[in-house]
């Protein structure tokens, strides 16, 4: 899997403090605007398909903004015109952190407006504040130079080719936001195909995702209180994977896994190799966590 949060740099004129946004939710919020013009709003129903997977063909841009903030929708406009006049080399997105602030905190942010570009899936830079308009043309330049013959495409340039009927239905129900159908279609396909590879992503990475959005934003806290509650420790590990404290997430299970024996062990080990393979098997962190837990187990 990849993590949609990147690391961010100091703030930049214009930054609206967001540490208060994390104990809000969407139905108690005043006022919540429109997305800027030329970007697609961003819920948590269609992260997957919108931004994560849309990186895959094209770099995606991602404005984390509130309508309350003058900064936040001058660079909505200013990145929407590019946009439209880039004819599709780029996608942008828009996140309003008022009404959809679990979204905010999966991308770490703690101020807007925030800019993340993402390609194959991965943050590969950011910024914070309002930019001039030219800055910003160089700037998506660099990413189209840095992503060109690294992506699949626009969906409209890629090549015609013959697509497994069962694998196309399991892609349009993720595009459409259809988790649920999705993943009942690539299960579908593993019954067949037990080692295909698409499939086997997929299902991982939506389980993890269903599973890790629906845990209390206060599960990090839960679990601190209660460092012994493997069911706390778990929901407190999904969450900073989500939050892209990865290594965090790693260090919190192996440490259960030296203060536990017998089944309790097995259960935490179980789910932190789960928890790596929803990441690249090369990922530094990964690699160092596989030594920590040989270390703790042995």
């Amino acid at each position: 899997m990849t993590r949609p949060g990147p690391s961010i740099g100091p703030a930049l004129a214009g930054a609206v403090d967001l540490s208060a946004l994390k104990q809000r939710s969407a139905a108690n919020q005043e006022g919540t605007g429109s997305a800027p013009p030329g970007g697609v709003e961003v819920t948590e129903t269609n992260l997957e398909a919108e931004v994560l997977v849309r990186s895959t063909q094209v770099p995606v841009v991602v404005l984390l903004w509130t309508p309350r903030s003058d900064a936040s929708v001058q660079l909505g406009n200013t990145l929407g015109t590019l946009a439209s006049e880039d004819g599709g080399k780029w996608a942008f997105a828009t996140v309003n952190v008022d009404t959809t602030p679990r979204v905010a905190q999966m991308f770490g942010v703690q101020a807007v407006p925030t800019v993340v570009a993402l390609a194959g899936g991965q943050p590969i830079s950011s910024f914070q504040g309002v930019q001039p308009a030219d800055q910003l043309r160089r700037w998506i330049d660099s990413l189209l130079n840095a992503t060109a013959g690294k992506l699949s495409g626009p969906p409209g340039e890629e090549q015609a080719e013959q697509v497994d009927p069962e694998v196309a239905q399991a892609r349009a129900q993720l595009d459409a936001g259809d988790f649920d159908g999705a993943l009942k279609s690539y299960k579908a396909i593993l019954e067949t195909r037990p080692n295909h590879p698409e499939a086997k992503g997929a299902v991982r990475q939506i389980e993890f995702l269903q599973r890790a959005t629906k845990h209390s934003p206060d599960a990090i806290a839960t679990a601190d209180a209660a460092p012994d509650d493997i069911d706390a420790a778990f929901a407190a590990a999904d969450v900073e994977i989500l939050q892209q404290q990865v290594t965090a997430a790693f260090d919190r299970l192996i440490d259960l896994v030296k203060r536990t024996s017998g089944d309790d062990r097995a259960k935490v080990r179980s789910r932190l190799v789960e928890l790596f393979e929803l990441f690249d098997p090369s990922d530094p962190q990964v690699l160092t966590a596989r030594r920590n837990l040989a270390s703790a187990l042995y």
